[in-house]
């Protein structure tokens, strides 16, 4: 199975074709056969990227800053987003479970085209899309009325296009974990959109602001992915319905709607121990805070196996001055702490036993 192609398709472009050099390689050779050539992309996908291959490196560029994003969130857990080298999966086989994990990452990778194609379009680095049209004319917020000017982010074009392009492959099948990815592509494209945020620049005497002209931004990556972190916690547990086409909610106490939560079909593993079969990576040697009873306390990370305590020195800048003018100067400071890191696993006596 591909289960988790998109993410590795959209990895393939940073890896192996949009390394800066794009224009180069597609003057080279030509749109057709280096879409052709990345593997995992469907029909729909190979068409979009041979129309739009300005597009397809925005979007590579916009993956490594996804995958930064996932493993911020993750930094202090037990899975925490690890990529792995010359595997175009990207996340190896801990996608092909359809867990609250794999929710995640189609939420904040889909999330992440959408951010990618519109920021581009805003640059005035696509020839197919440029800033929101439809802001125009007089406008008003709880601050009083304003003139649309500027250029406002064009969100929706950016949400088509991810739509048309990251969901091509899921609308090829009908299973369970089809309508999951389509239904978590959905969150990720929404939870840009939830956070488009309203500037203006002020007009008038002495900067009085009796006019104002606005547009529409979106906001810091990093607040979709606060945001679809939160919904990680939160994930559903859904089946199929009978007829194929949509979710039964596993918990028949759950109230609400399912329409802006994560969902997932498969419980995760623990990721305790390296386990390849699940893609996972297991945590030993992780380091962990000792001091800490949350997830990222050696408890929990080390999954009760213990931890190993090295001293080592940090060199940190202290005591800095300002300096007129303009300079600030500092002291290298050198510091002796505690770094803990998780036990690897132990082997039980008898399997050495011969």
């Amino acid at each position: 199975q591909e289960e988790c192609a998109f993410s590795g398709i959209v990895l393939e472009f940073t890896n192996t074709v949009f390394d800066g050099s794009v224009r180069r390689y597609i003057g080279a050779l030509g749109a057709r056969v280096i879409c052709d050539n990345i593997p995992g992309l469907v029909n729909k996908q190979r068409q979009l990227c041979q129309r739009h291959p300005d597009l397809m490196q925005s979007i590579s560029e916009g993956a490594k800053e996804w995958i930064k994003e996932c493993q911020h969130q993750f930094r202090h857990h037990r899975w925490n987003c690890s990529t792995l080298d010359r595997d175009h999966t990207v996340f190896g086989r801990v996608m092909l479970r359809s867990s609250r994990e794999a929710a995640f990452v189609y939420a904040i990778s889909s999330a992440g085209v959408v951010y990618a194609i519109t920021r581009a379009c805003s640059q005035g680095e696509m020839k197919i899309c440029t800033c929101d049209s439809q802001k125009r004319g007089q406008d008003s917020d709880d601050k009083g009325n304003f003139d649309w000017g500027g250029c406002s982010d064009n969100i929706n074009y950016g949400i088509k296009f991810a739509k048309a392009f990251v969901d091509a492959r899921e609308r090829m099948v009908k299973d369970a974990r089809a309508l999951m990815n389509l239904h978590n592509n959905r969150c990720g494209r929404m939870a840009v959109k939830r956070f488009m945020k309203l500037e203006c620049k002020c007009h008038g005497v002495s900067g009085s602001c009796s006019l104002r002209t606005c547009w529409l931004a979106m906001s810091d990556f990093r607040r979709t992915g606060d945001y679809l972190r939160k919904k990680y916690n939160t994930a559903v547990e859904v089946t199929m319905n009978q007829d194929g086409t949509g979710f039964i909610v596993a918990d028949k106490d759950f109230k609400g709607s399912t329409k802006n939560e994560l969902v997932f079909v498969e419980n995760s593993p623990d990721y305790c121990l390296m386990d390849r079969a699940a893609g996972s990576l297991g945590t030993a040697g992780r380091v962990c805070n000792k001091s800490s009873r949350g997830i990222d306390g050696c408890e929990v990370m080390c999954c009760g196996r213990g931890y190993d305590t090295m001293r080592v020195k940090r060199v940190t800048k202290c005591e800095c001055k300002f300096k007129w003018c303009c300079a600030v100067e500092c002291k290298d400071c050198e510091n002796v702490v505690d770094v803990h890191t998780c036990k690897p696993h132990k082997r039980p006596d008898w399997l050495d036993v011969t």
